[in-house]
This record gives C-alpha cells, sequence and structure tokens, in this order.
C-alpha cells in the first residue's frame, strides 16, 4: 500500500506541473480527477516536503564541494619523553625514553592563495613543537612561521605554496538563531574533511575553549552555538552559511552537553586578519579589563547604567594605570557609547591604535567620571 501511495504522489507531481501550466477549466479538471485518487492539500504537501529536502541536500553538497579545497589539517610534530617502566627483583624501576609524535590535531582554512592559513591559537600553541598543513589533496607542507593573535584564540601559518584557493568570507553579524549551517573539518584528528550540518543555537554565548591534545584553554565571549557536530581536531576549521561564506571559525564543544558546538564569530577576526595581510604581524591596542556587558533590562532592575561591567583590571595595564576598578561600568569610550546593539567595549577598543590616548567614561559609586587611558599593545 506504501508503495502504490509513492508511485501515486509521484504521478500526482507530474499531474501538478501540466495542471499548473494549463490553468482553468482544463487545470481544474485536472485536478479534480486527481482528488479522486489522493486529496489535493496531500499531494502538494507531500511534494513540498521532497522539494525542501532535496534542496538543503543541494545546499550542503554544493558547498562541500566548493570549500573543502580551501579546508587543511594541521599536524603536529614533537619529541616527547617519558619513562618507561622497567621491573626487577626490588620492584619498579624507570628509563627514560624518546617518543617521536605525529598527529593530526586540528583544522585551518585559506586566507591567501600564496600560503596563509588561518586556525586556532590553541591548536598551535606548543611553542616548542613543528607544525604541518595536509591540503585536500594530500599534500603535506611545513609550516614556517605562526603568527598567534595576543587578542582573539587565532593563529595565522605561513606555508611555502602558491595558487591555493581562499575561502570567502561572511558577515557574522547578520546571523540569527535557527539559520542553517555547514561545519568542515578533521573530526576526532582522524576524519579529514568531515561535514556536518546544524543551525545556529544560540548567539553572544561564552565560553572556555582549548584543545584537547595540548591541554591548554582561555575565555572567549560573544561566539556562536551551533548544533552542527563540531568534535576535538574541528578547532580551527570554518563554520558556512548556505552560501559558502566563512562565518566563524570552530572552536570548541562542550564537554557537558550533546550537539553544542562553539565558533568565534568571522567579524570578530577579519580585522585582525586585514591588518596582518597589511602589517605581516598582529598589533593590537589593549585596555586591560576583564568585563561582562549589562543590557538595558539588567540596567534597569539593577538601577545601574547600561555598559561594560568591570569584573577584574589586569595588573599593570593601561587601566590599572588610569585608575579603573573591579565593579567600575564603563559606559563611554572616546564618546562611543557601549551598548550591545551599539557595540562592545572590544569592538571599538580593537578600533584604536596603539598609542592612541582615548577618554573613558564610567559610572563608580552612583557617580559618573571621565578619565584617559593611553592603549597599549597587547602582548
Amino acid at each position: 500500500m506504501k508503495d502504490m501511495r509513492k508511485y501515486l504522489i509521484g504521478a500526482a507531481g507530474a499531474v501538478i506541473v501540466v495542471a499548473a501550466a494549463l490553468g482553468g477549466a482544463v487545470g481544474e479538471r485536472m485536478w479534480g480527477l486527481l482528488d479522486k485518487w489522493l486529496p489535493r492539500n496531500n499531494v502538494q504537501s507531500s511534494m513540498f516536503n521532497v522539494q525542501k529536502v532535496l534542496n538543503e541536500e543541494n545546499v550542503v553538497i554544493d558547498v562541500a564541494e566548493r570549500v573543502s579545497p580551501s579546508v587543511v589539517t594541521v599536524r603536529i610534530k614533537k619529541t616527547q619523553l617519558f619513562r618507561q617502566p622497567i621491573f626487577d627483583f626490588f620492584g619498579q624501576l624507570g628509563r627514560t625514553q624518546e617518543r617521536n609524535i605525529e598527529q593530526d590535531i586540528g583544522t585551518g582554512f585559506v586566507i591567501e592563495n600564496d600560503g596563509l592559513i588561518a586556525t586556532n591559537k590553541h591548536v598551535v600553541g606548543d611553542t616548542n613543537a613543528k607544525y604541518e598543513v595536509v591540503t585536500k589533496d594530500d599534500k603535506t607542507y611545513e609550516v614556517e612561521k605562526i603568527y598567534r593573535d595576543p587578542a582573539n584564540d587565532l593563529a595565522i601559518l605561513k606555508i611555502n605554496a602558491s595558487g591555493l584557493k581562499p575561502v570567502e568570507m561572511g558577515d557574522s553579524s547578520k546571523l540569527k538563531v535557527g539559520q542553517f549551517v555547514v561545519a568542515i573539518g578533521t573530526a576526532l584528528g582522524e576524519f579529514r574533511h568531515t561535514v556536518t550540518t546544524g543551525v545556529v543555537s544560540g548567539l553572544g554565548r561564552g565560553i572556555t575553549a582549548g584543545s584537547a591534545f595540548e591541554g591548554f584553554a582561555e575565555r572567549l565571549d560573544d561566539v556562536i552555538q551551533t548544533d552542527a557536530a563540531i568534535n576535538p581536531g574541528n578547532s580551527g576549521g570554518p563554520l558556512l552559511n548556505s552560501a559558502g561564506q566563512v562565518v566563524g571559525v570552530n572552536t570548541a564543544v562542550s564537554s557537558e552537553g550533546q550537539n553544542i558546538g562553539f565558533a568565534i564569530p568571522i567579524n570578530v577576526i577579519k580585522d585582525a586578519i586585514d591588518n596582518f595581510n597589511k602589517t605581516g604581524q598582529f598589533s593590537r591596542p589593549f585596555l586591560g579589563v576583564k568585563y561582562r556587558m549589562i543590557d538595558l533590562n539588567t540596567a534597569l532592575r539593577n538601577e545601574v547604567p547600561q555598559g561594560a561591567y568591570v569584573e577584574e583590571v589586569v595588573k599593570d595595564s593601561p587601566a590599572e594605570k588610569a585608575g579603573l576598578e573591579s565593579g567600575d561600568i564603563i559606559t563611554k569610550i572616546a564618546g562611543q557609547k557601549i551598548a550591545r546593539d551599539d557595540g562592545s567595549l572590544a569592538k571599538i577598543i580593537s578600533g584604536k591604535k596603539v598609542g592612541e590616548k582615548v577618554e573613558v567614561e564610567y559610572w563608580r559609586d552612583g557617580e559618573t567620571k571621565i578619565v584617559g587611558v593611553t592603549l597599549e599593545e597587547a602582548k
């Protein structure tokens, strides 16, 4: 019976096309004949669902085929000392030996055709190790230089290659919860060019990201949450929209839940990449505060201004030298309002220059104060 129903739906599809094309009285008579076999609403619904599935499949296939050549695997090469147990009559002894480690540990993507690769900073966090990049066509290149961004979980790798295919950058500010996304990466440090799909589950999350292989972690704010499968080894790979544009850099997976992964919005690091392409280095202005945003509703409930609530002031930072303290609420930088809708503190600071003096307006104990702060280079 199910097979017969599928056959009728398939045949009905052809009738629908003809009826729609003819229109008028003839088209209505054909719909009348079709209704005797299957209700018109059921046929239309079935055809819509089939078309929806086919469209989604085509999107994923198209994105994977176009972007996969730009996605690379990052490998680590290092020598590690370990103690091999030896047993004798007196118990267990130990002998130190060297072990060579060569392992796929992360993912990256091409940003310039002359050999510039973007990945997470924590993927290449071991400064004593050597790294390699493996392209989709299994060509292996030694990483000649690594540039680590002090302000973001971002690193740029330089390899001696030409004719590579760069990715197309998207605009992460236009992302919406529920939007379809695709992730590509070396899942579990073993399965290269794994393609997974999902949706944007949340925006503006705060997480602690790190590498399962390196044991390193750092705090990241304002990241994208997705239910596209992101596993250890996916770090540094692209999160893509349905147009095949990079909207995020996959960076972490939750150890406390299922189908919860995170990516750094591409807009956060786009300026850093542009600056690197122009200067060949990362030079970022640094204020020196750890903060969290106070939105309008929270501000109204607590009778405080909207802005960046300072949780911690970094020792010997420009903020400490200017007299800022924990508990202050920064409301303006250089006349620009600090608000989630208008721009976060980090975004405004990133638009300034190292050595630039800016006015910082802040609220403390019911009073609004202004202080001059000279921004320093992030170390």
